[in-house]
């Protein structure tokens, strides 16, 4: 008879002892389970021993006492290799949560602060302090605003210092980054005490981990701070050149930005555009003075010479209505400019824009406004409206206001080659504007079709990612109306169908076999597995972890890496999850890793990327948690796993992938019609019959 499905046969050895083969009831308490195995060697005191996986990472399954006390023991130490070496063991074992807690429960964090606090060792040992302190603060167990001042005040110390080890100014920085995230107070701190001098200087070392943990501690700083501060912070590093720093050294530098930077200089990039959020958001005010010489500079700009030859010996009221006829031929829907711009968003930011555009492309500016008064009326292209209009739609599009996500690595090169990106960027827009209003030879009536058209040629250009602002000018100019009107017939084309009854049989016969194609194709994804980034509650984590699935799909292996080394062989991964104990799959809001995060904007894309499995451990119900890489991961591992559970794939992805399949299997059944012989001239016609008698004459009712 088979034994129950809780039991398994389990080997287990200690040193200087004859290893035991025992039948492990997992249902049976670990404490008990335990005792017995120490029973059948004669040992006494059980609850001082630990069962200890002898493969892979040699994680604990029980409370290991002893050899948590044995090396807090070790970091207490006279001899400078003892602590060496007890250092280097507890951080092999601090990622484990079981043994962490009994170090912690210890007081171990303190003893290692005692270690840091010290600094005896500039060199290995406080590389290594620093490193297992970082591994147990990530358990969550400690906060990190129970971090005294004294210990904070000396890790800036160690970041602030000229010569010091290689290996310790990046955990420090670390170390700063995660106390500027968790605690406001302390990040006070570590702002008053970290000059932004010292960490410019850290940005321009040729090592790549220190740039990128200085450049996480500065976008830390940034976060925390009050607007007013953040745009006082932000024009004095962008003195010191950080700017053409970051877009000559690090975008375009011979090694691989790595997924971290990436990160951080989104960030950057975002908090930078915030600070355009105060004057997106402010209407304007009629009373200000400043704002109505601004406005009357706009329209000087563009009828100078007019106006002032006109404006001389005019009455009051026959000046008054000639501005406003100027404010008129400018594209302002109001002859009070004003009223155009009281609406936010875009606010005072499209008088901006209009400003800037003025000043810095005079030449353009008077071309764009006068050559569109002197057309008819119906073909005008309104200036004012257009460039309201516009700002509208670049703040939309690169997300001017909206809070940081905590995973996206979506920033623009060409932001960081300009100093006023945005405002160029509007500049190069408004042209194009103009040109496509042409192309499409629009009227006032297509002003909306138009900006649909402007909104399509932006967003495919800022897709594409290019480096500079001429980069960008050169491709969103070449993206014509004629060439957006082919991509989208081109896009249209390869998404529809036809309706016709027969194709609609056949697609219905073909489907079975294309969706085994494509659940085959979902499950060989698995088996060559993915990198996936540890995220915590509190900060984006720089930790990676492979998970696959097992060549005869019966299960997952799983186990943490190292950034950079690529992804491992089935063999070294020490965790294993089998199918068969798989309760569930859920996704987004469900899953337990993002339930608590709360519903702000910032967390939409981890709903969108979180995944996790259910399944039986013992008795109780345990999760697998995943925050996939992009979205076609996401939709090709929760398709790959409902396939292992026997349920629908219904991704999106599936669905463009089975609709891809579908019409071009359909085409290829439909080719057999190409070898039938299809004659010149049209058949003729057969000649009339002998006689009518078959004919039918519905309307006469049969008696």
């Amino acid at each position: 008879m088979a034994p129950p499905r809780n039991v398994v046969k389990i080997a287990v050895q200690m040193r200087d002892a004859i290893p035991q083969l025992i039948q492990l009831d997992q249902a049976k308490p670990l404490a008990a389970v335990l005792k017995e195995v120490c029973d059948a060697w004669s040992l006494t005191h059980s609850q001082r021993y630990a069962l200890q996986f002898a493969d892979g990472h040699k994680r604990y399954i029980t409370e290991n006492d002893l050899e948590a006390e044995r090396l807090l023991g070790g970091l207490q130490s006279a001899s400078h290799e003892g602590r060496r070496e007890a250092l280097k063991h507890l951080v092999l074992l601090a990622s484990d949560m079981t043994f962490a807690q009994e170090v912690i429960s210890r007081d171990g964090l303190q003893r290692l602060g005692t270690i840091i606090e010290d600094g005896d060792d500039l060199g290995e040992v406080l590389a290594l302090g620093l490193r297992a302190f970082l591994e147990l603060m990530e358990h969550g167990v400690v906060s990190w605003e129970t971090l005294s001042i004294p210990f904070v005040r000396k890790v800036v110390c160690y970041v602030n210092m000229n010569l010091m080890d290689a290996s310790v100014q990046p955990l420090a920085l670390r170390l700063l980054e995660s106390v500027t995230l968790s605690s406001p107070a302390l990040g006070q701190l570590v702002k008053s005490e970290v000059p932004l001098d010292r960490l410019l200087v850290h940005l321009q070392v040729m090592n790549q981990q220190l740039q990128t943990k200085a450049m996480a501690l500065l976008t830390a700083l940034l976060q925390g701070a009050s607007h007013a501060e953040r745009k006082q912070m932000l024009d004095y590093l962008w003195q010191r050149n950080l700017r053409q720093f970051i877009y000559k050294n690090i975008i375009h530098s011979a090694a691989p930005l790595g997924d971290e930077m990436a990160h951080h200089l989104y960030v950057l990039q975002a908090l930078t555009l915030g600070l355009l959020e105060p004057r997106m958001r402010t209407p304007i005010d009629p009373y200000s003075q400043e704002q109505r010489d601004q406005l009357q500079a706009l329209r000087q700009a563009a009828f100078e010479s007019e106006g002032e030859s006109l404006g001389t010996g005019m009455s009051a009221d026959r000046r008054r209505s000639l501005c406003a006829r100027e404010f008129r031929k400018l594209g302002f829907s109001n002859s009070n400019p004003a009223q155009d711009l009281e609406r936010v968003p875009p606010g005072l930011l499209a008088l901006d824009n209009m400003l800037f555009f003025s000043r810095q492309a005079p030449s353009a500016y008077s071309r764009f406004v006068l050559e569109n008064s002197s057309r008819e009326d119906k073909h005008e292209c309104p200036f004012a409206r257009s460039s309201i209009q516009l700002t509208l739609l670049l703040c939309e599009l690169l997300h001017v206001g909206e809070p940081c996500s905590e995973t996206a690595q979506d920033f623009s090169p060409m932001f960081f080659s300009q100093d006023q990106s945005f405002h160029e960027l509007f500049c190069v827009a408004i042209q194009l504007l103009n040109k496509t209003w042409k192309e499409m030879r629009a009227t006032q009536e297509d002003f909306d079709k138009v900006m649909q058209v402007v909104r399509e040629q932006l967003a495919r250009t800022l897709a594409l990612k290019p480096t500079s602002l001429e980069l960008f000018r050169t491709k969103v100019n070449a993206l014509t109306y004629a060439e957006v009107l082919r991509l989208r017939q081109t896009e249209r084309l390869h998404q529809e169908g036809t309706l016709a009854p027969p194709i609609l049989e056949l697609r219905e016969k073909l489907k079975p076999e294309l969706l085994g194609l494509i659940r085959q194709q979902r499950l060989l994804r698995l088996s060559e597995g993915t990198l996936f980034h540890k995220i915590s509650s509190r900060r984006r984590q720089d930790k990676l972890w492979f998970c696959c699935l097992s060549p005869n799909h019966k299960v997952l292996q799983y186990g943490d890496v190292e950034e950079g080394t690529g992804a491992p062989t089935p063999e070294n991964l020490p965790e294993q999850l089998p199918v068969a104990d798989i309760r569930a799959l859920l996704t987004g809001k469900d899953c337990p890793h993002v339930r608590e995060k709360g519903s702000g904007k910032q967390n939409k894309d981890l709903y969108e990327l979180a995944f996790s499995i259910s399944y039986d451990r013992g008795e109780e119900e345990a999760y697998l948690n995943f925050i996939a890489p992009s979205k076609r991961d996401f939709h090709l591992w929760t398709d790959g796993l409902s396939a292992l559970l026997g349920s629908p794939m219904g991704s999106e992805q599936t669905r463009l992938d089975l609709e891809q399949l579908l019409t071009m299997e359909t085409k290829l059944q439909l080719l057999d019609l190409e070898n039938v012989p299809i004659p010149d001239q049209p058949p003729p016609v057969p000649p009339p019959p002998t006689n009518f008698n078959f004919c039918y004459d519905c309307t006469i009712a049969e008696p």
